[in-house]
């Protein structure tokens, strides 16, 4: 048995594999800074590959299409952000609901913070040109970001539903964004559904704001400001 066979029978990647990840890695890394000097409509495959000194038939062989290389780049940008909001959440006891949600809107400022370019990838402008796959795995990481939340909003539901109006139905929702609401949280009315939605607003618009650097000029202290906005939201739940 060869080196590279042992190594994978023993559950290590070989080298050629490692030198792959490696490589693969690189390519969106490139892909982010092209973003970020000139825009989502920058990337590109033939550009990346004169800069790793690649020809653009290798560099085909990791990513075939420019839309597939946005696509692995925004699904791993969209679990890394899935992982971090849910472990922040998850640290916090099920009894204190309000506590939860201020753990996911800290995570979610915190992670922002940290990848910039990958925040505006996921949640900014649409990049020129590209089709994602249809309910592919950017789609389903998005659905787990909106279910995980809508389930932390849920467990407020018994405490803010005398803060919000009655009259609320599914026909209020888009069709789709019901479809798996109702799919996912069979349990979850309407009205929470759409108490989702307006937590995540007050929780993301802060946070885009001064990732797109609107924040600094007019607050001398951001994460004061998103905090308190955060303990705002929470008491608008009844949750203090």
């Amino acid at each position: 048995m060869g080196i590279e066979q042992s190594e994978r029978a023993g559950g290590m990647m070989s080298r050629r594999e490692r030198l792959r990840v490696e490589t693969s890695r690189e390519i969106k890394t490139i892909a982010l800074r092209q973003m970020a000097e000139g825009g989502p409509g920058a990337i590109s495959l033939r550009g990346i590959a004169r800069e790793m000194g690649m020809t653009a038939r290798a560099i085909y062989s990791y990513f075939p299409t420019r839309d597939d290389l946005i696509t692995a780049l925004i699904s791993e940008i969209a679990a890394s952000l899935a992982d971090a909001l849910e472990s922040a959440s998850n640290a916090v006891p099920n009894t204190d609901p309000g506590g939860r949600l201020m753990a996911w809107g800290r995570a979610l400022r915190e992670w922002a913070l940290a990848h910039p370019e990958s925040f505006r990838l996921f949640y900014g402008h649409p990049v020129p040109g590209y089709q994602p796959p249809e309910d592919g795995p950017v789609d389903q990481t998005a659905r787990r970001v909106c279910r995980e939340l809508t389930r932390l909003v849920a467990a407020s539901w018994p405490h803010a539903r005398r803060h919000q109006p009655e009259d609320t139905s599914w026909s209020d929702l888009h069709p789709d964004y019901a479809a798996k609401i109702q799919e996912d949280l069979p349990d979850v009315p309407p009205a929470a559904a759409a108490l989702a939605l307006r937590v995540w607003g007050r929780m993301h618009g802060l946070v885009a704001l001064e990732i797109d650097g609107h924040i600094h000029p007019v607050a001398g202290n951001p994460a004061a400001l998103h905090r308190a906005e955060m303990l705002d939201l929470v008491r608008s739940l009844g949750l203090s």
